[in-house]
């Protein structure tokens, strides 16, 4: 069944917000074995969103959207939906109650406008927000579908999960069950290229390649009968794409290579510490997203100046005076003193010239510096990063966890 996502939100036309909920409905069609062919964006607007809703329907057999079931008069999608599908809206007794239950927990006033959220179209499927005030619904006529979801995507999300989808797998005969390979330390061409022949044999799973800052992601996607029937086809082509890529695969699915490192490090009963210049704690803030890093992560520290190197992390002065902030020699004492200094098994550093300005010709815009110590032994590595500023920094602080992975790695 083909299915047409339909974004609603004055805002999202303007660059006010991001739209992360068509592709989180893309990703999550996909899987469920729905074929998306387009993405619409419509603004608050009675009569393009009623263009916006028919036109969907003439090609696609369910439109979901997303946004405009709010308390508002611009929330119009689903008077227009109703109106659209020649359906009368009703005061759904249950939404009211829950509504009312909601404000009345929070101690607040309920308006008419409030009272307009428990208004659904008639013979609607409701799909209760457990999260929000505005319920979702799913309506049919003709064999044509419209499911409606709230906006904000903390509501968005589990009513899709826990609602929409169960009552879209009936529509299905078979799942399509995705794993994701993720790499780091090689581009996406020298990927491609490691398993071309595969890709060209591919049916059923297919494989593809995508590049994202700092790191390369292979999706292993199948189709079965059941979950675990596709499973069982992913797991071989998996095995076959990891023999030939070894080492550059960090991880599965959702995994950071920060999460990767924290895995690796609890299980070798080694800590951590982090100096950063150049990157200025974004390879800490990666870091400290992973919930299981207290068990190995003991400090970090931005070190930005050079007084800061020497005083904070011991970097001598004859070494900045020698050979400059931005080295080989200045990051491995950066990376030697914050593990001494902490008391860490392992230190990280990172020292670089990020941007715009501050290169030269011998060191250019996009040098960076990176350092691991793990007990005593000091490896460092150069990087010429290109783009502005904030990917340098975002493609350091990545490359200096695969660095340590790999040392890790290298170590057993």
């Amino acid at each position: 069944m083909v299915v047409e996502i339909l974004s609603i939100g004055t805002e999202i036309l303007l660059g006010d917000i991001v739209n992360t909920n068509t592709q989180y409905l893309s990703r999550r069609l996909a899987d469920l074995g729905f074929s998306v062919f387009r993405h619409t964006t419509v603004g608050d607007n009675p009569e393009r969103l009623r263009e916006a809703i028919s036109t969907a329907l003439e090609s696609a057999d369910i439109v979901i959207s997303s946004g405009g079931l709010g308390p508002t008069k611009d929330d119009l999608s689903k008077e227009i939906a109703a109106e659209v599908f020649g359906l009368k809206l009703l005061l759904h007794e249950g939404q009211l109650a829950t509504l009312k239950e909601i404000f009345n927990r929070g101690g607040w006033t309920m308006t008419d406008s409030n009272i307009k959220q428990a208004y659904i179209p008639e013979d609607a499927y409701i799909l209760e927000n457990d999260f929000g005030t505005a319920p979702g619904f799913a309506v049919e006529k003709n064999g044509k579908y419209i499911i409606m979801l709230p906006g904000p995507p903390r509501e968005m999300i589990p009513m899709f999960e826990n609602k929409a989808a169960p009552f879209l797998n009936r529509f299905q005969d078979s799942v399509l069950v995705s794993r994701v390979l993720r790499m780091a330390g090689i581009g996406e061409s020298a990927m491609e290229e490691k398993v071309a022949d595969i890709m060209d044999a591919q049916t059923n799973p297919t494989i593809a390649p995508y590049a994202k800052d700092g790191e390369c992601i292979l999706r292993i996607t199948a189709k079965g009968k059941t979950v675990s029937e596709a499973e069982a086809l992913i797991t071989p082509m998996e095995e076959r794409v990891r023999a030939r890529l070894g080492d550059n695969v960090y991880g599965i699915d959702n995994e950071t290579i920060e999460s990767a490192c924290v895995n690796m490090l609890v299980r070798m009963k080694l800590t951590l510490a982090i100096a950063e210049s150049c990157t200025g704690g974004l390879v800490s803030s990666r870091f400290v997203s992973f919930p299981g890093v207290s068990k190995i992560l003991l400090e970090s520290a931005v070190t930005y100046s050079n007084e800061a190197k020497m005083n904070r992390l011991g970097v001598k002065w004859e070494t900045i005076n020698r050979w400059g902030a931005v080295s080989e020699e200045t990051v491995k004492e950066m990376a030697f003193g914050v593990a001494k200094s902490s008391g860490a098994d392992v230190g990280i550093a990172t020292t670089g010239i990020a941007g715009p300005d501050g290169g030269s010709p011998e060191k250019p815009v996009g040098l960076v510096w990176i350092a691991v110590c793990v007990k005593g032994e000091v490896v460092a590595k150069r990087l010429t990063l290109t783009g502005e500023r904030d990917a340098i920094r975002l493609r350091a602080a990545m490359n200096v966890a695969d660095f340590l992975r790999r040392e890790l790695l290298r170590r057993g």
